[in-house]
């Protein structure tokens, strides 16, 4: 075999044999690329501090134990809070934000997020709504009913107009009621319109118990006690059905400020003062707080005060509840989430 010969084997017995691995490597799957290299997402380009309505929206329905509507809901009460979708998609009413903090603290409670509906048939949710007959806040808690789930009421100072102070007794007494009534939320909201015991003994009376329970034929109880599953579903069938129709979302999908109480440092006399030292809008801050009366804070040595907020911008990470306050310096405005509505409520 000749010397050139002998070359020429060597060179198609190495291409043979590295055939196979150039396959190989050409089947690998790619590595992901740099940071760098990926194309941004959508969320680094909105406010640390603000979220859409529909991720606010998307929230309340994941978290719902009926989210079918397969009767259409109430049409009586379906018309009663025919306002309700429309004070979601207004930019100029707290309304969603509001209700955005309400389901942040059901679904971390673990309750479905028909509870969350609760405040639009209490008060509209309104923060600083008051009954001539008594009741006050998103929730309308009587004063006695506030004192026995330890809300703060003094001088200067309704915790029933705290968003934060009440919406944490609600969600509170709501999962002990949760829990009593074998998860079952139309009971369990029936007995925080009426007491447990009432509903308690009303299942006595009917020879049912609450894994089996059919709370609309339960006796005893108010009719204004049974309506309260009725305007629930009813709301919750309104918000469902407004899903389809698209321009409804649209208008849900827009920056709405991320609300989280957060302690006030001792030093804050007013909300005002609060609002300045944190880039927050005032006149939106006080709304939010009507438990401060005329926005003056009057420290407590014994007590931890607490607004309801904007989470501040930092470094992007949500802000723990007894986190104290950053400088003035380390925030930025918020996006405002909207003024009140005048017009009534549903």
């Amino acid at each position: 075999m000749t010397a050139r010969l002998r070359l020429a084997l060597i060179c198609a017995v190495g291409l043979a044999l590295a055939a196979p691995a150039a396959s190989a490597a050409s089947q690998e799957i790619p590595k992901t690329p740099p940071a760098a290299q990926q194309a941004p997402s959508d969320d680094v380009l909105a406010p640390r501090n603000a979220r859409s309505g529909r991720d606010i929206y998307a929230d309340f329905r994941a978290g719902l134990a009926d989210p079918s509507c397969p009767t259409g809901g109430s049409p009586r009460w379906k018309q009663h809070f025919a306002n309700a979708p429309r004070r979601m998609a207004s930019a100029n009413d707290d309304v969603l934000p509001l209700f955005g903090y309400v389901v942040d603290a059901v679904r971390e409670a673990h309750l479905p997020t028909e509870y969350a509906l609760i405040p639009f048939v209490e008060s509209g949710y309104r923060a600083g709504a008051r009954s001539p007959s008594g009741p006050a806040g998103l929730w309308q808690f009587i004063g006695t009913t506030a004192r026995n789930h330890d809300v703060p009421m003094r001088t200067g100072y309704d915790g029933r107009l705290s968003p934060v102070d009440s919406t944490r007794a609600a969600v509170r007494y709501l999962k002990t009621l949760h829990g009593m009534f074998a998860g079952d939320w139309r009971l369990a909201v029936m007995a925080y319109n009426a007491g447990e015991y009432r509903v308690l003994g009303s299942l006595r009376r009917a020879g049912q118990n609450a894994r089996n329970a059919k709370p609309e034929t339960l006796p005893g109880l108010s009719p204004i006690t049974h309506a309260y599953v009725q305007k629930l579903r009813a709301l919750s069938c309104l918000l469902e059905q407004a899903d389809d129709r698209e321009e409804w979302m649209r208008s849900l999908d827009r920056p709405v400020a991320h609300l989280d109480a957060q302690v006030l440092p001792a030093s804050v006399k007013s909300l005002d003062a609060f609002a300045k030292m944190r880039g927050l809008d005032a006149a939106q801050l006080r709304r939010f707080n009507p438990a401060f009366e005329g926005g003056r804070v009057t420290p407590r040595k014994d007590i931890t005060l607490r607004v309801l907020a904007p989470v501040p911008v930092d470094d992007g990470a949500r802000v723990a509840i007894d986190a104290p306050a950053k400088p003035a310096a380390e925030s930025t405005p918020s996006p405002v989430a909207g003024r009140a509505s005048a017009a009534a409520g549903p």
